[in-house]
């Protein structure tokens, strides 16, 4: 099975909706996509794997070290390492800040504030689309950033209940905070769609937020956790990106 065969077998089981996203792009930029997804899972699970936190930050500390070292030559032999000298080269150290925003779920800590998960979206959702579309070679990062933070501050608020099991979202119960979340994420695919005419069609398909994305922020104005969506409307928004491009909220 060649790196790309395994990236795609990998994230066909744990994130269909990334691999669906890689594609749909420019077969050009498909194996350094594949590789950006396939790493964003990776740290994601290596967060939460350890029961103990320093364990946990210890492992999430390796990834971010291994990719900076990136900078300066070719990995040691390592399947997803490899895969990314393949697509990124030394690029590839530019994603090792995806690895340093996952330590703080591995120390266990909840966010003080609102503004602290919107930070957290930015380093997480956010720095994953913007590095998606340096993938694709285009050139406004800003549209990337907006889109991957009310992608990302989505994301957050369906994970919500388990991250609270975790002790990773907010230290209290805030009436205020669902609502303030979802016009943050309101406020950041506005901003997106503002710029939508400097986004080259190729890079369309990572600009791509999830399904049911307006449901899910206004279940989060009324302060319900939103649920995911249903498996209908997952495929039904992929056909639609798949065939239209359309990405915008």
């Amino acid at each position: 099975m060649s790196g790309a065969e395994a990236l795609i077998a990998g994230l066909r089981q744990a994130d269909p909706d990334r691999l669906a996203m890689a594609l749909l792009a420019p077969r050009p930029a498909r194996l350094r996509l594949l590789g950006l997804y396939a790493l964003n899972d990776e740290l994601a699970r290596t967060a939460l794997a350890a029961r103990e936190p320093l364990v946990a930050e210890m492992r999430v500390r390796w990834w971010a070290d291994r990719l900076a070292a990136m900078a300066e030559g070719p990995p040691p032999a390592h399947a997803l390492l490899d895969a990314l000298w393949a697509g990124w080269g030394r690029e590839a150290a530019t994603l090792a800040p995806l690895a340093e925003a996952r330590l703080h779920d591995a120390a266990r800590l909840p966010h003080p504030d609102v503004e602290a998960v919107i930070a957290y979206a930015d380093a997480t959702g956010g720095a994953l689309m913007e590095r998606a579309g340096a993938a694709l070679g285009a050139g406004e990062p800003a549209v990337f950033r907006d889109q991957g933070r009310g992608a990302g501050l989505v994301a957050w608020l369906r994970a919500r209940p388990a991250l609270a099991a975790l002790g990773l979202a907010l230290p209290g119960p805030d009436p205020a905070a669902l609502p303030a979340l979802a016009q943050a994420a309101r406020e950041a695919f506005a901003s997106a769609r503002a710029q939508r005419r400097r986004v080259p069609r190729g890079a369309h398909a990572v600009l791509f937020p999830g399904a049911a994305v307006g449901a899910a922020l206004r279940s989060a104005a009324a302060g319900t956790d939103p649920a995911g969506p249903s498996e209908f409307a997952r495929r039904a928004s992929l056909a639609r990106l798949a065939l239209t491009g359309r990405w915008r909220i």
